[in-house]
């Protein structure tokens, strides 16, 4: 008797069952509707500027020691990184125009330009891991670690070689780029480059290190995928998530771009289900095998990918070291070291 009940489920509580499923399921729409007017990405916007202006008092008028001014103009550029990244999306405010302010605020401060940003970042989402079309791809896979911050020069480059600019964004990259400039002559001039270069230019470069390893090296790591459900990943964790504004939760962001940082983690939460049953990745990843822990190894010291086994660009540099036996161990470097990304899926 016991068996037949075991076998023959209720119908009524199978169909429960299944509808709580398939509700599990669901992309989670009541995400993707525009943030309130006062949200938390406001507030990051707001308290950066605050912190900027302390910076800046505590500089000219006040007595705080270098190093707390240094970590003040850090954390005012590390919220700024996350307003910009939202504005882009026009996640960061449900007023057009004031997501723009945001926008063009946010990158004033951090030394970026907006139009450059928002241009390059949604090439990024376009081609996820793709060595020729994603801009975030050399960021991440031409050099060590250390030196991710300048890689991010390369943006520029990238927004004029692809002529990525629509209407006014050339002038409003030109102004941009003009007060830039202003601040550095007029820092020359009355002799104030000691605190754009400590508390401007160090934070700035410490920043970019934080967004090269949270926004485009970790998440995207090892390169490879290129399919919209495993190009990018996942790693829960609560700390994190207020440490790095939510970018543990990359994948969520990749999928649903519109959703505000400060929902990536409920979003999550609500999606797993569906995260689950596509296979996504939602784990770090360093040392799962010897292979990942090797190539983050790698990445720290050297960190210069090729995407080819045969014909990388690396490989005439083994011309060059006389030992015939170390030759075969840069080459062989090469191979263990390539990122072959896949085919992307439609």
């Amino acid at each position: 008797m016991m068996t037949q009940v075991l076998s023959n489920p209720d119908p009524v509580e199978a169909e429960a069952s299944s509808k709580s499923a398939s509700q599990q399921l669901t992309v989670p729409k009541e995400y993707l509707d525009p943030p309130s007017p006062w949200n938390p990405t406001v507030g990051l916007f707001l308290g950066g500027y605050g912190l900027a202006a302390l910076t800046i008092w505590q500089w000219c008028f006040g007595d705080w020691p270098l190093q707390v001014l240094v970590a003040l103009a850090f954390f005012a550029l590390h919220m700024e990184g996350t307003v910009i990244h939202d504005a882009c999306h026009k996640a960061a405010h449900p007023n057009p125009w004031i997501n723009q302010f945001m926008g063009h605020g946010s990158a004033i401060l951090l030394g970026f330009s907006f139009p450059v940003f928002t241009r390059v970042h949604l090439q990024h989402h376009s081609h996820v891991n793709d060595p020729n079309n994603d801009p975030d791809h050399i960021v991440s896979t031409f050099g060590p670690l250390w030196l991710i911050a300048p890689r991010f020069f390369y943006h520029e480059y990238f927004f004029f070689q692809r002529r990525l600019w629509r209407r006014f964004e050339l002038m409003q990259w030109g102004l941009e780029r003009g007060l830039f400039v202003s601040i550095v002559i007029a820092g020359l001039h009355f002799d104030f480059m000691n605190f754009v270069y400590n508390c401007w230019f160090g934070p700035a470069l410490m920043v970019g290190v934080t967004l090269g390893l949270f926004f485009d090296y970790l998440p995207h790591r090892p390169f490879t995928a290129r399919d919209r459900w495993h190009n990018a990943r996942v790693y829960p964790s609560r700390m994190m998530n207020w440490l790095i504004m939510g970018q543990n939760y990359h994948l969520v962001h990749h999928l649903w771009p519109s959703i505000p940082w400060f929902e990536y983690k409920p979003a999550y939460e609500a999606t797993k289900p569906l995260l689950d049953a596509r296979g996504s990745p939602q784990r770090l990843g360093f040392f799962e095998s010897r292979s990942d822990g090797f190539n983050f190894l790698y990445d720290i010291v050297l960190g210069v990918r090729s995407h080819t086994t045969r014909r990388s660009k690396m490989r005439p540099l083994a011309k060059l070291i006389p030992s015939r036996r170390w030759r075969r161990r840069w080459i062989g470097l090469l191979h263990r070291t390539a990122v072959l990304p896949e085919p992307k899926k439609r």
